[in-house]
This record gives structure tokens, C-alpha cells and sequence, in this order.
């Protein structure tokens, strides 16, 4: 369906606020123009680019600061953490994630981004996995974002169970629950 300037641009502004992940080409598609109309009326709305929208959404949410790992070894870049409770990140799947001669993600890149997800959320100085129990259920492309959110949805003595979903757009492509490992009882 085409839309008119106005309209699209109305629409447009729904649409980022809904998911302020959604990227310009992913925007083009939706609305059948071509990626420079997008950017235009972004720059038209002082919307900023995806890069920015990312680090204001992260810097909104975070109320906390993961305390089990240091933050550059999350895989992925945390966008919203919540310890205990939840947490969501990012990862673009890049050439150097990916098999040469299919552009395929290798596995290891999405379940690193889920486990360490499963670690940062732990409210503690000492998390590890115990277990892990995972299902790829799609291959992801390079040039792909994958969107990973984990929720804690059992905890008991030195145990904490999490659930991790990973998605494109609003595609599942993988899931775990991890059983972790905490240094003191919470």
C-alpha cells in the first residue's frame, strides 16, 4: 500500500516508537520506498539513526549494571537489564559471525549471546552455566539483527533458572533455558 508523504511519515513515527530497533531497510520494505526516502523523513522528524536509538533506549532502561561478568564480554550489545528479572540485547551478525560460503551464523555466536545474556542478568558476583538445554530453530543471515530476551523464571538456593528467546523481527531462531550456577543465596 502506498501512502502519501503526511501519512507515511505519521506512520512511520508509530511504527519507531513500537520498535525502535526496526532498521531503514527493514522501514523501506514496509512502506515500499526506497531506503533514502526513509532516511529523509527521519532527518525531516529529527528521528535519529538506528545506532542512537539503540543507546537511548539502553540508556533509558538501564536502572542496573550486570555484576557477573564485565560488560564487554557480553556478547551483544544489553539494551535493557533488569537483574534477576530480565534482559534483552542485540547482536548484528557481521561477516566475521558467519560461514564463508553460505553467509550462515555459525551457532556459537547465538548461543554465546544467549548464555551470556543468562550470566549478565544474575544479580551476583559469580554466575556460570549448569546447564543448558537449546534449540536452534532457523538460520540467521549475515546482516540479520538478532534480538535476544531472557527472563528469570525460577530461583532457588544457589540455582537460577532462565528462559532466553532469540528473534528476527518477530521470527523465533532460537531458545534455551539455562540453569545457573550463583556464588550466594538470593
Amino acid at each position: 500500500m502506498k501512502y502519501k508523504k503526511k501519512e507515511r511519515q505519521e506512520k512511520l513515527v508509530e511504527m519507531i516508537e513500537e520498535t525502535p530497533f526496526i532498521t531503514d531497510e527493514e522501514l523501506a520494505n514496509k512502506f515500499g520506498v526506497s531506503i533514502q526516502t526513509i532516511r529523509l523523513d527521519r532527518l525531516e522528524l529529527s528521528i535519529p539513526e538506528l545506532r542512537e536509538r539503540i543507546k537511548n533506549v539502553a540508556n533509558k532502561n538501564w536502572n542496573e549494571t550486570v555484576k557477573a561478568l564485565p560488560i564487554d564480554e557480553v556478547i551483544g550489545e544489553i539494551v535493557n537489564l533488569e537483574l534477576d528479572n530480565l534482559a534483552i540485547s542485540i547482536l548484528d551478525i557481521k561477516e566475521e559471525h558467519v560461514f564463508s560460503r553460505n553467509q550462515i551464523a555459525r551457532g556459537h555466536h547465538l548461543f554465546a549471546q544467549a548464555n551470556s545474556l543468562a550470566v549478565a542478568i544474575i544479580n551476583d558476583d559469580l554466575a556460570l552455566t549448569a546447564n543448558a538445554e537449546i534449540n536452534f530453530t532457523r538460520p540467521v543471515k549475515l546482516g540479520e539483527r538478532v534480538v535476544a530476551k531472557a527472563s528469570v523464571t525460577n530461583r532457588n538456593q544457589k540455582r537460577t533458572k532462565i528462559n532466553v528467546r532469540s528473534y528476527v523481527q518477530d521470527e523465533l531462531v532460537f531458545e534455551g533455558i539455562f540453569k545457573m550456577y550463583r556464588s550466594t543465596e538470593k
